[in-house]
């Protein structure tokens, strides 16, 4: 066997939180010049495992070995030094600087004018160039961050990991926000940087990604380590399984609803921007699933936020039970029973500091509210814990921090606290975004149950599988345009795709 088999080792590293027992005794190894991926439910210790890696927590146990010696990392500076980067799912990066100021933040070659240091913008801009050709990224050093894709703002990070001259760069959850072609893109960075001798330890609840890129995968689930596989050996079912402890037959529930009567049509609903939605026309029955699908840029998000009121329209109309509504706001929506659940939950959805209490009844205050303007703590109380029953969330207490929570309980508390306004139409925007498989199907089941209790879903997914296994009908839309409605069981991904590029030039 090799002296340095592994080029980095995690050995029994151990990780307490108050009450929580966040990682128990897990060992990690990652091989030089290949794909690890690091697989496990949402709370399973994948991310609090990579920030002991990066110096953003101190292990309580264990030990981290860099060529087979072992190395202290105290914060994220030591290990961007010892060549380990990571790149966040959430990308932060200075929106209003340019391209060559984000990827040299901290650490701007100087040069000197007499006896005074300046900013050296001719070599930032040489040193980005020859980066970004060395990695085959067609980036411009000049252009504003703020202006450009997620997926360019994600090249910059990766090409900034690369920089530091970094031998491990960690991904976490680097395609949740990308089209097909910008993943492909993204794979053929990921490929040329293993060639190159990187290791890359890649984390997605993505399986088909996963099985496609990785080399070797690891398992994690409840804080421990169930294994390691060379990727060629595991299959979906297999994966699925080791992840959530049990075999799941189905990806999706059983459902038993019974479309009924329209209870909102839209005719014509068109933006007043030039680059949105125009003419859109269709309707929603009662008991039923419309999933709409498209690829980023379709203003899926943008019809479903017009029907909130939070965005204008200039012409059309929405009719709800076959009277005609204006819903200039989301006053006027929740009064006509319409609630949204928003696309991106950390940034529209949760108020991270707050507890779980004021997070499931923000939307539904007035209903606490006493004659002396004080709020009623004991209804309060009571409906949360309700919902919390009902929805199976995961927490020690009402009182604990939504940000504590892992995805899937933060989407949960999210659908409490608008079943809470008792809406008859429930929008849903990316309702599994960033959440394992089996807080999917937990989602999938709340789904199936609101539509038989008579509930109507719109929900938007950029997963085809999901739209087909969870849909009664599919809404494509391109370009701002409905380019097509799918009925019956036999659509496919393609028939979805087909009409998801009709109008592209």
């Amino acid at each position: 066997m090799p002296e340095n088999e592994f080029i980095l080792e995690m050995n029994k590293v151990s990780k307490d939180f108050p009450g929580v027992k966040a990682l128990d005794n897990v060992t990690l190894q990652v091989r030089p010049g290949t794909v690890h991926s690091l697989m496990g439910e949402n709370g399973a210790g994948k991310s609090t495992l990579m920030k002991c890696l990066f110096g953003i927590y101190k292990p309580d146990a264990g030990e981290i070995l860099l060529n087979g010696q072992k190395i202290e990392i105290n914060n994220s500076r030591a290990a961007l030094d010892q060549g380990i980067s990571m790149i966040h799912q959430e990308l932060h990066p200075v929106p209003r600087r340019n391209v060559m100021e984000n990827l040299w933040l901290g650490r701007f070659p100087l040069k000197s004018v007499g006896p005074i240091k300046l900013i050296d913008d001719k070599r930032m801009y040489q040193d980005s160039i020859a980066l970004f050709k060395d990695l085959g990224m067609d980036l411009d050093p000049h252009v504003l961050v703020g202006s450009l894709s997620v997926s360019k703002i994600q090249s910059i990070e990766i090409a900034k990991a690369v920089s530091y001259q970094a031998k491990v760069i960690v991904m976490d959850e680097p395609t949740s926000s990308l089209t097909g072609t910008e993943v492909e893109q993204l794979f053929k960075i990921i490929r040329s940087l293993r060639s190159r001798g990187v290791s890359i330890i890649y984390i997605s609840h993505k399986i088909e990604e996963i099985l496609e890129i990785s080399d070797e995968v690891t398992i994690m689930r409840d804080g421990k380590r169930i294994g390691s596989w060379l990727a060629s050996e595991l299959t979906t079912n297999l994966i699925i399984s080791k992840m959530v402890g049990r075999d799941l037959t189905q990806r999706f529930p059983e459902r038993h609803n019974s479309p009924g009567e329209t209870v909102l049509r839209v005719e014509g609903l068109t933006s007043p921007f030039p680059k949105a939605f125009k003419d859109i026309s269709f309707d929603l029955r009662q008991g039923e699933i419309l999933g709409i699908g498209g690829l980023v840029g379709a203003q899926r998000t943008e019809l479903i936020e017009a029907l909130f009121g939070l965005r204008t329209v200039s012409s059309g109309k929405i009719i709800i039970k076959g009277k005609q509504v204006k819903i200039k706001s989301p006053m006027d929506a929740k009064k006509y029973k319409i609630a949204l659940l928003t696309e991106e939950r950390r940034a529209t959805g949760i108020f991270p500091v707050l507890p779980i209490v004021e997070n499931t009844v923000m939307a539904n205050m007035n209903r606490y509210i006493s004659p002396y303007f004080l709020l009623k703590q004991q209804p309060m109380r009571q409906d949360v814990e309700q919902s919390i029953e009902q929805m199976h969330i995961k927490t020690p207490s009402s009182r604990t921090q939504i940000k504590n929570l892992s995805g899937g309980n933060q989407q949960k508390v999210l659908i409490a606290r608008w079943l809470l306004t008792e809406p008859e139409i429930l929008m849903l925007d990316e309702p599994t975004r960033g959440i394992d498989v089996g807080a999917k199907f937990e989602i999938y089941s709340i789904i199936a149950d609101l539509v038989q209790q008579g509930k109507s879903i719109i929900m938007i997914s950029s997963e085809m599988p999901e739209l087909i296994g969870m849909s009664d009908r599919i809404m494509v839309m391109c370009e701002g345009r409905l380019s097509g409605i799918l009925e019956g069981n036999h659509r496919t991904e393609e028939d979805i795709m087909h009409l998801a590029t009709k109008f592209m030039v």
